[in-house]
């Protein structure tokens, strides 16, 4: 599939590349930067890919690969479509192959994308050229990334903003061009946007008509929630099977990192396997415990004292400044709280490292249960303290407040402004529970979505200034850098600015926008009680996302590697987890608030601890009930039997496929490395002749101003020899 093949203009233009791998070399010797990059080279051309190279920015070289025959490509296909036969992806066995794709089951750009990725990463054993960026031999790849299609981006973008509504057609494209795990994402912010009308009007409803902690409003909104999810579920089935990714997650990616400690036979295949002892993985995951633990303790404490702090100011304090020092508490919370969360994760990703697991899957699961530990104590431990601390003891709480007179000491005038009420005197603020959970689901909404389309943006020019820093310093070593477009040859000036540009882009994360939408799923659960508008500023907002997280892949961010995926992953439990605390949450402050809607008083004497328990017992069991009621249980249940026949079937589905690729050879896989053809004036009359004789496109330009990955190989060197410092100059 050419890229835009039929168009002069070079700016929208891809020149039919499918890949650029950006190798820099500002901080690496002539010598190790030109061996990396002939290793480099080499092993992109064993796997039958072309190259093409030309200058980056700042000591960096941008090598251009696409696959070198659409021979080749088929037969990746082909086996790609096999695997998923074998592992039950498919229903039936794919067709001989006879061309690049068929009217019945087009050849997508993200599959394209996706089989070239994968050759350009997977192990030498499995047949990929093992590029690891960043890491061993690889240590001067900077990045692997796809060009974007700006032509679709504009109409994408332009579409979207002009509709109301998204329809499948939609998601589809995103499907075509970015690949499932994207596609998913957007399917599901778009059935959770629709979704959001109802509870939005009822919502509207009971705030117009029942007032606030209405138990009407408590019982539809846990109704709606388990709805969501048991929908959501259901929903990824048909988008799964329409996509034909359904059960994909079978065929999952061993991890370069994976440790094995002994080799078993596989009771399914009877193949060879590494195996990790399950019970060594157990006791690892039991540090889990400590590390939620010290992650509560960290946070919690941090949060409760930051929490008392505001309430002592608030509530207590009465002397100068109190408008300013009010908004002290917050800027804690600023400061400490992303350096403590960072710690976190960091120790996080050792834990899971240590974990050990075999695929990228269990790995990424593993990682998000613990960021949602960090994500739930940040995101909703204010609120609980309000709700379940504040409210109903805040009479016998804030008179013990005041340890937190120091840190005010110093700007009251006298010991009375400092002075905390008696127990049972004081008297709380009933509006505060409602004042922050507004600024959680409306400010810290706003403010979210603002970081994220600034935030890039600021980052991005961060780092190329970072970037110029480091090549000034490397020019003043020996390197003599010269402008990256001063040898852009004729025609690829406006393409090759482009892709410098997009190398430079931050690397896009869908994990990153999913873990927002299921924390604002949460305080929709948990606490939207307390403010029934709460659905209406949630469906506003993610109206606003869906158009903007598509700017934000579209503008800000490098192309997605097209991953293909059957679901949300982890998240989905995570949405059922939340659902079910929402309905012990939810039933106990309606109890709690019920009456006049503002609560207790602050003297816990008007709550009954058995009519609290009693409800919450009920809530969740009927929570239970409805959701069984709602789910279409799929149990699968292994057994020597199945495990026979499953054996049985796989060995028949690979004598298939063995026997099906003895045919084809291993011509397709390895380009032949012609020597390097020598170039003199006859033959570029010849060529030049032949040029205009045969109309050659622009991609004909491209991809012929070097023959062989042997000159792609002589050019890199050649620019690393004029930029990058000496040995000797760099150790002086």
């Amino acid at each position: 599939m050419a890229a835009h093949s039929a168009q002069g203009n070079a700016l929208h233009a891809n020149f039919d590349v499918d890949y650029v791998i950006s190798y820099r070399f500002a901080d690496t010797d002539k010598a190790k930067a030109s061996a990396g990059f002939e290793r480099l080279i080499r092993a992109i051309a064993d796997v039958g890919l072309a190259t093409e190279v030309r200058n980056g920015n700042n000591c960096s070289v941008l090598v251009f690969v696409k696959i070198a025959s659409e021979k080749h490509l088929v037969g990746e296909v082909y086996r790609s479509r096999v695997q998923d036969w074998l592992y039950g992806i498919r229903p039936a066995a794919p067709p001989r192959p006879s061309e690049t794709s068929t009217p019945s089951e087009p050849l997508t750009e993200s599959d394209r994308l996706r089989l070239v990725y994968l050759l350009l990463t997977k192990p030498r054993s499995e047949r990929g050229a093992g590029i690891t960026p960043k890491e061993g031999d690889f240590e001067c790849v900077e990045s692997i990334f796809a060009l974007h299609d700006h032509t679709f981006n504009k109409e994408w973008i332009k579409k979207w903003s002009t509709s109301y509504f998204l329809q499948i057609e939609d998601l589809d494209q995103i499907r075509e061009k970015f690949g499932e795990k994207i596609a998913f994402y957007f399917a599901f912010l778009q059935s959770y946007f629709l979704f959001l009308v109802f509870p939005a009007a009822f919502g509207f409803s009971a705030w117009v008509l029942l007032g606030t902690f209405s138990p009407i409003y408590a019982v539809v909104s846990c109704l709606w929630c388990v709805t969501f999810v048991e929908y959501w579920k259901r929903q990824e089935i048909d988008l799964g099977v329409r996509w034909n990714c359904r059960n994909v997650s079978a065929l999952q990616t061993k991890r370069r990192d994976f440790k094995y400690e002994k080799e078993a036979k596989d009771p399914v295949t009877g193949e060879t396997m590494h195996v990790f002892p399950e019970m060594k993985r157990l006791q690892r995951q039991l540090l889990q415990i400590p590390f939620a633990i010290v992650a509560v303790l960290a946070l919690g404490t941090l949060i409760a004292t930051c929490f008392g702090i505001e309430v002592f100011i608030s509530e207590v304090y009465n002397g100068p400044l109190k408008w300013l020092l009010v908004y002290l508490p917050t800027g804690l919370l600023t400061t400490l709280v992303p350096t403590i969360t960072t710690l976190l994760t960091s120790i996080a990703t050792r834990l899971t490292d240590y974990e050990n697991w075999e695929t990228t899957d269990t790995h990424e699961a593993a990682m998000i249960q613990k960021i949602f530990v960090l994500n739930f104590i940040t995101s909703y431990l204010g609120i609980f303290l309000t709700a379940f601390v504040y409210v109903p003891f805040g009479s016998i709480v804030v008179p013990y407040l005041d340890v937190f007179s120091l840190t005010m000491r110093p700007f009251a005038e006298n010991e009375g402004q400092l002075k905390a009420p008696k127990v049972g005197s004081f008297e709380i603020n009933p509006s505060r529970l409602r004042k922050q959970v507004i600024y959680f689901t409306v400010t810290a909404q706003i403010v979210n979505l603002a970081l994220e389309t600034v935030m890039p943006y600021i980052k991005r020019k961060v780092f190329h200034k970072y970037q110029e820093v480091k090549t000034e310093r490397a020019s003043k070593r020996g390197g003599v850098m010269p402008a990256a477009n001063a040898n852009d040859p004729p025609g690829e000036e406006a393409f090759l600015a482009r892709v410098r540009n997009e190398a430079e882009l931050d690397v896009y994360d869908v994990a990153t926008d999913l873990r927002e939408m299921v924390v604002q799923f949460g305080y929709l659960s948990l606490f939207s009680i307390v403010w029934p508008l709460t659905p209406v500023s949630f469906l506003i907002n993610n109206w606003v996302e869906l158009r903007s997280d598509a700017i934000k892949i579209c503008i800000e961010m490098q192309r997605p590697t097209p991953w293909r995926a059957d679901s949300i992953g982890p998240w989905l439990e995570t949405l059922g987890f939340l659902a079910w605390l929402g309905s012990i949450t939810t039933s106990a402050l309606a109890y709690m608030f019920s009456g006049d809607g503002l609560g207790p008083d602050g003297t816990p004497a008007t709550i009954k601890g058995w009519a609290l328990l009693l409800t919450v017992f009920f809530s969740e069991h009927i929570y239970l009930l409805v959701r069984t009621g709602i789910r279409i249980a799929i149990s699968k249940i292994d057994s020597p039997g199945k495990q026979k026949e499953e054996g049985e079937r796989y060995l028949t589905r690979k004598r298939y496929l063995e026997q099906s690729l003895e045919e084809e050879g291993e011509s397709a896989l390895h380009a032949p490395a012609h020597g390097i053809e020598r170039i003199d004036r006859r033959t570029l009359e010849e060529e030049a002749r032949y040029s205009s004789l045969h109309n050659s496109k622009p991609e004909d330009h491209f991809w012929s101003r070097q023959r062989g990955w042997q000159e792609s190989v002589i050019v890199g060197v050649e620019t690393i020899q004029k930029s990058a410092p000496s040995e000797g100059k760099k150790q002086q």
